[in-house]
């Protein structure tokens, strides 16, 4: 689909022309066995009503469902899925010699559009394999400014994604994300400190921290994933886009009073 190799054109030219993003080359989703791809399903949709289940506890919900299957299994599943659950012993870790900062969100009012934004990683299942997404939203009117489909959780295409958001929608003041080695990476932390952004960390254990973006999460895959499997990673980028102007432009949200994120994100700042 992109080719490297081509001299003629630029990645830059080619995902122009292919209207994909230049943050997110590899569409070809991860290969899986299908009892493993449908595992990861049942779990998906449990993780979102109990975010607490754990591994053992996980595990045990499956084999009384008729699954005979062990804890390492599960932990691999979780593993892939990019999931943290809400207590100490299970949470994203940060690679070694990555540093860790602080939760600034707790007690702070958000009141206006780019005080704050988050991100986070979700696994995207298919008919066949799955991929990953990242998206960054703004707190404050839940508008999505920049995502991205990738078959990796590589640091270099988080930090990314970031700097597209912020080439389109400016700087926040405050950025907030877990404790994953994508996000404590070299990459990721210099681009946010070069452009003078307040680095903030849920808490250890604390996925609840990132509520937010946890419901975009939720949203997306009952309303789009779940209902409409694509075959392909670039039936899934371009379902994907669809979906998020929908969201972001369309779709009317019960906490901004019945308007868009759009609506909120671009008449407040404008008026500020």
């Amino acid at each position: 689909m992109v080719s490297p190799e081509d001299k003629s054109l630029s990645l830059s030219q080619q995902c122009e022309l292919l209207s994909i993003h230049r943050s997110g080359l590899y569409y070809k989703p991860c290969a899986i066995s299908s009892l493993n791809l449908h595992l990861m399903k049942l779990i998906d949709q449990e993780i979102f009503d109990k975010p607490f289940y754990g591994v053992r506890r996980m595990t045990h919900h499956l084999r009384r469902k008729g699954y005979m299957v062990n804890r390492k299994r599960i932990q691999r599943l979780y593993r892939l899925m990019n999931i943290r659950v809400i207590y100490p012993k299970q949470t994203s870790k940060p690679a070694k010699g990555h540093a860790i900062y602080p939760y600034l969100l707790k007690g702070l009012k958000i009141e206006r559009p780019n005080q704050v934004w988050a991100t986070d990683i979700t696994w995207i299942p298919m008919k066949q394999g799955f991929m990953y997404m990242i998206a960054i939203i703004d707190l404050h009117s839940r508008f999505v400014v920049n995502w991205s489909i990738s078959n990796t959780m590589d640091a270099q295409w988080c930090a990314d994604v970031l700097k597209e958001a912020i080439e389109s929608h400016g700087v926040p003041e405050v950025f907030n994300t877990d404790q994953g080695s994508q996000f404590t990476s070299h990459s990721f932390i210099n681009t946010l400190k070069e452009n003078n952004i307040k680095i903030s960390m849920d808490g250890k254990g604390r996925a609840i921290d990132n509520i937010y973006i946890e419901r975009l999460w939720r949203t997306i895959k009952q309303e789009y994933v779940y209902l409409n499997p694509e075959n392909g990673g670039l039936n899934l980028y371009r379902g994907t886009k669809k979906y998020i102007n929908f969201y972001n432009n369309e779709r009317l949200h019960q906490s901004l009073g019945y308007q868009t994120p759009c609506e909120v994100y671009k008449t407040k700042n404008i008026a500020a």
